[in-house]
């Protein structure tokens, strides 16, 4: 017989914790499984820093919140703003340990359905049985890459969620290809390394490097909390309304402590260009072959490494342990189609996350969600 729990939570990251730890407390018997803020720790850099305050925390009961943990360590949030990703990390142990939620670090191979719910095969050919699974992917599953980069070398392309250890780029030519957040962040922590030349190509005007306040987007969680299914029951005018507030705040504004660190004598910005052509060139000093990039302007550039800053769409269909649930998981796009309490059109699964923007708005793409989300699922799966 597989080991039984009332839910399954596949994933370990902001929303998983999130979730885990609203369902223990409503006295449902949750099993969590996945590496504990797996995408954190592995695919981002360690000298990266938060975009958000210490006001966006994973607790639907808003006990043990950041602004709780900063309390706890007799931490000033003033003296760690913006908040480095090392800090944040140990507040997402804390917060699991005060919650009590244990996780199992195996990895789900296939999910599959049972006459009584869900049956997880894992890694290790052992099996969780579950009334109900709430899957929470990390955006791993869903990183975006242009075409054209297939023809680059394995070795001469990292997307930025693998690109997380500079210590060997000290003087390297590197092109970075994209224009928003983690393109500019990624080229300071290049500069940071001693990177000979950064290049940063993007299609759009250079962004502005201002102070954003986020406080716009509380009113828009809250509602999502005070009226099931709120953004799906606005007109596509207001959606398309709060998209652009939220894509001016997240993709048109840059962090302003980026600007000091982007060395004038290393990062070049291109904007308004694309890449059209890639080729091999002639053999360097060093016998490398680094790649030439043809930008749209007829600028070449020569590059020991292109950074593929472009992002992430989700596809709900690449995450391989749902793959036995294709044929009954309704999906748009990519995105599943989600309950107002973020259940799938397969009864008793749920998605939170990234994977869920399309019906809850963008901010559920953010940590900002994570505790409405764990309430709305959490508030179905005892209806």
């Amino acid at each position: 017989m597989p080991d039984r729990t009332d839910l399954l939570v596949v994933g370990a990251g902001p929303y998983a914790y999130a979730a885990a730890a609203c369902a223990r407390e409503h006295g449902i018997r949750t099993r969590v499984v996945g590496r504990p803020m797996g995408f954190w720790r592995d695919q981002m850099p360690a000298g990266m820093f938060l975009r958000s305050g210490p006001g966006w925390h994973l607790d639907a009961a808003a006990e043990h919140t950041l602004e709780a943990y900063f309390e706890h360590r007799g931490l000033r949030a003033e003296d760690h703003a913006p908040i480095p990703l090392p800090l944040y990390l140990e507040h997402a142990e804390w917060f699991r340990e005060e919650k009590g939620i244990e996780v199992d670090e195996r990895f789900v191979d296939a999910l599959t359905a049972s006459d009584d719910g869900f049956v997880a095969t894992m890694a290790d050919g052992s099996t969780i049985s579950a009334e109900k699974v709430l899957a929470a992917p990390g955006i791993r599953a869903f990183v975006e890459l242009p075409r054209w980069s297939e023809q680059l070398p394995p070795g001469q392309r990292a997307h930025t969620s693998d690109l997380v250890d500079f210590g060997g780029l000290a003087g390297a030519r590197v092109v970075v290809v994209g224009g928003r957040q983690s393109a500019y962040e990624w080229a300071a922590l290049l500069c940071d390394h001693g990177a000979a030349s950064v290049d940063v190509v993007h299609r759009h005007a250079v962004p502005a490097f201002e102070a954003v306040r986020w406080a716009f987007v509380d009113p828009y969680v809250e509602q999502t909390l005070a009226t099931r299914g709120w953004w799906r029951s606005l007109g596509p005018e207001a959606r398309t309304s709060i998209g652009q507030e939220f894509w001016q705040a997240g993709r048109l504004t840059l962090e302003p402590w980026l600007l000091p660190r982007l060395r004038p004598d290393v990062v070049t910005s291109h904007p308004f260009c694309e890449v059209v052509d890639v080729v091999a060139c002639d053999a360097d000093d060093t016998g490398a072959h680094p790649a030439g990039l043809t930008l749209s302007d007829g600028t070449r550039l020569a590059a020991d490494l292109v950074v593929l800053a472009t992002g992430y769409r989700a596809d709900i269909t690449a995450v391989p342990y749902l793959a036995p649930l294709l044929d009954r998981l309704a999906v748009d796009e990519g995105f599943p189609h989600l309950s107002e309490g973020f259940e799938t059109s397969v009864p008793g699964l749920f998605v939170t996350g990234f994977a869920s923007t399309k019906d809850f708005g963008p901010f559920f793409g953010v940590t900002k969600g994570c505790p409405a989300a764990a309430t709305l699922a959490v508030t179905e799966m005892l209806r």
